[in-house]
């Protein structure tokens, strides 16, 4: 009986490649645990909503086709060095996802404390808040109100390392130059409607 021998050709190199790729991932996979361990477990920025999901569509209520009421947001992971906290609310497909030819704005609001955990329906802000315009010219929260087809709505979080200080009501493109260089870390949120 011939007992099986195992050449030594490029199969058993394979193995040993894997096997060396499969250490070098566990070493890595270890490394991340142990550097977030040092960092204290510190979790990213997010921002979410208790009234729809990332993806999912934004409810009526808060459209102007509803009360056109700010959807409560709740936001976590607001790093260390942050100092204040901006949103900027917009939708890329305007007025047509399938022509869209500009980005229309419906919510600006900056120097939020760091401290702040959301903001309730409605969009009360906390003290200290400063409001920019958004596309209609005016403060203050516009709900989806597309013309025609599916919009999509992006709530953008960003922490700064400083507050901004009295920017005189900017529009989303004031409020981004002034951001410029003191943005620390950022997220977003994303919800769908059509009429």
């Amino acid at each position: 009986m011939r007992h099986p021998t195992i050449p030594d050709g490029p199969r058993v190199r394979r193995v040993h490649s894997l096997a060396a790729a499969a250490g070098a991932v566990a070493f890595l996979v270890t490394g991340a645990v142990a550097d977030a361990g040092e960092m204290g477990g510190t979790m990213a920025l997010s921002i979410t909503s208790d009234a729809f999901e990332a993806g999912a569509e934004i409810p009526r209520k808060y459209t102007c086709d509803g009360e056109d009421l700010a959807p409560p947001l709740a936001i976590t992971g607001v790093p260390d060095g942050a100092r204040s906290l901006a949103l900027i609310v917009d939708d890329p497909d305007a007025p047509d996802p399938a022509a869209p030819k500009r980005v229309w704005v419906h919510w600006v609001l900056y120097d939020l404390p760091p401290a702040t955990a959301g903001l309730p329906e409605g969009g009360d802000p906390p003290s200290g808040t400063r409001a920019g315009r958004n596309d209609w010219g005016r403060t203050g929260y516009g709900g989806p109100c597309p013309p025609i087809g599916r919009h999509r709505y992006f709530f953008k979080l960003y922490a700064l390392d400083t507050a901004l200080g009295d920017l005189k009501s900017p529009d989303k493109a004031g409020l981004l130059k002034a951001m410029e260089g003191h943005v620390v870390a950022q997220a977003e949120l994303m919800g769908t409607y059509q009429r």
